[in-house]
């Protein structure tokens, strides 16, 4: 298996390294090239200053902060050299005009002349050198991809004609693609298989979960006929919701209708089924957001957790906190973390939802819940990135079960990281039946399917507005 943490740390040291080196020296360029030109003259002594050094800091923090943001830090294995350059060029060149006006600007200058001759090389130097690093890293990488050094574990959904043709095309390129595959699985269950033959059939689809953890798969290639497409949307649904890249064969239409688009000449022609719900610069800025407001959070709310801890503890037997066993992301179990609102022990190890006249509720549980006091300790759970603070509430596995048998398309909610308020929150609050909880999720779905920040800043705004008023449920 690849380290993907070390190789983005690569990425990460070099291109700190590279702003670090590109302010340096237009630092230099500045007191040896423009100071003298300014003092007509005079001989002013060359120094690094307190100022330089804490910029030197400051500076590749916000180019690292910038990329990430950018979402150049994902897919770190699947780059292509020239699409590289072309994004390094663009975030150079937009960084550099945010660095003109924050820190170059109110320079003392002799000319006009001078602000650009510093852009310019700021800009010069930083590219050049962010992509001389960049280009010598993904070139490596590439290399060790096509003498397979360096593979991504490859599922192939399918048996067929059309399954085989694609595996020998695939294990026959001049320059692999990094496909490392590790068997198929059937879609009709035949006493033989074309691909039989060359991979092993590691189950059937109804097991295709089990399957995708056990082999660590990457990657998926859906390789179905025409006849079979029906099954297309079940297998999507199932499989969509989890960490892995999937692809399909294009048919003829794919072709005509322009909707195949290539990456690689030497590549086989398939089209990346993307899960991706928003862009990545919208993805990744609502992580930095989760996890300064968070910090902020937490700081803000301390005295309140204090003397509510307090209030609890007096008031009712058991711990503060309350720690449940939720579904998160890609399916994943964790322990979501609340302030204590019903008794200790209220469960008894059997799954059961409150009701607004619920006896098992404590008298300060009913103003927690009312107010959302009790998600307070849930900032924790995002910092970590369990949660988000915007998302679809999580659910015990028990009742997802449960719902998942009148509406399968809950599943796809899985493609999210929970959040302590929702859409669903907002008009629900919490749900005291299973009907509750199906009356919410169109509120969820059409989240899933409308996502952006702009969203998620209104849902704040109104998860505020009912825990001020105690209007929560």
């Amino acid at each position: 298996m690849m380290n993907k943490k070390w190789q983005v740390g690569k990425y990460l040291f070099f291109d700190f390294l590279a702003a670090a080196l590109s302010w340096t020296i237009l630092f230099i360029y500045r007191k040896e090239v423009i100071e003298p030109q300014y003092f007509n003259g005079w001989n002013v002594p060359f120094e690094f200053t307190k100022q330089f050094y804490l910029a030197l800091l400051i500076i590749p923090i916000f180019w690292i902060l910038f990329y990430y943001i950018t979402g150049f830090y994902k897919n770190i294995y699947r780059r292509s050299r020239l699409l590289e350059l072309g994004q390094t060029f663009a975030t150079s060149l937009v960084g550099v005009v945010v660095l003109f006006f924050v820190f170059i600007l109110d320079d003392w200058i002799q000319s006009y002349k001078n602000y650009y001759q510093s852009a310019l090389v700021l800009f010069g130097v930083h590219f050049s050198l962010t992509y001389f690093f960049r280009l010598v890293l993904t070139a490596r990488t590439t290399s060790l991809i096509h003498q397979r050094k360096i593979g991504f574990n490859t599922l192939i959904i399918g048996s067929n004609e059309k399954a085989l043709k694609l595996f020998h095309e695939m294990e026959s390129q001049v320059r692999p693609a990094g496909n490392k595959f590790v068997g198929y699985v059937s879609v009709e269950n035949k006493t033989e298989d074309p691909l039989g033959e060359f991979l092993p059939k590691l189950g059937e689809l109804d097991t295709i979960l089990e399957i995708l953890e056990k082999n660590n798969i990457e990657e998926v290639i859906l390789a179905i006929e025409t006849h079979e497409h029906e099954k297309a949307s079940n297998i999507l649904t199932v499989i969509e919701n989890r960490q892995v890249t999937i692809w399909g064969i294009p048919d003829l239409y794919d072709f005509l209708s322009g909707t195949v688009k290539f990456n690689s000449i030497y590549g086989s022609p398939l089209i990346k089924i993307s899960n991706g719900l928003m862009p990545a610069w919208q993805e990744n800025t609502k992580r930095l957001l989760d996890v300064v407001f968070s910090l902020i959070a937490m700081a803000i709310f301390l005295p309140v957790f204090i003397v509510l801890a307090i209030i609890i503890k007096a008031t009712s037997k058991g711990p503060v906190f309350y720690k449940q066993e939720r579904v998160g992301r890609y399916g994943k179990p964790f322990n979501i973390i609340k302030l204590r609102s019903m008794v200790h022990g209220a469960e008894n190890g059997k799954p059961a939802l409150s009701s607004d006249d619920d006896e098992r509720i404590t008298p300060i549980g009913r103003f927690l819940r009312k107010t959302h006091l009790d998600e307070i300790p849930q900032f924790y759970n995002v910092l970590i990135g369990e949660m988000s603070l915007v998302g679809p509430r999580p659910e015990r596995e028990y009742y997802i079960k449960k719902i998942v048998e009148k509406a399968p398309h809950y599943t796809h909610l899985h493609k999210l990281r929970p959040g302590i308020t929702s859409w669903g929150q907002v008009k629900y609050g919490y749900a005291s039946n299973l009907d509750e909880m199906l009356e919410r999720l169109p509120y969820d779905m059409m989240y899933l399917k409308n996502i952006s920040l702009y969203i998620d800043f209104k849902i704040l705004i109104y998860t505020v507005l009912v825990s001020i008023k105690g209007n929560g449920k």
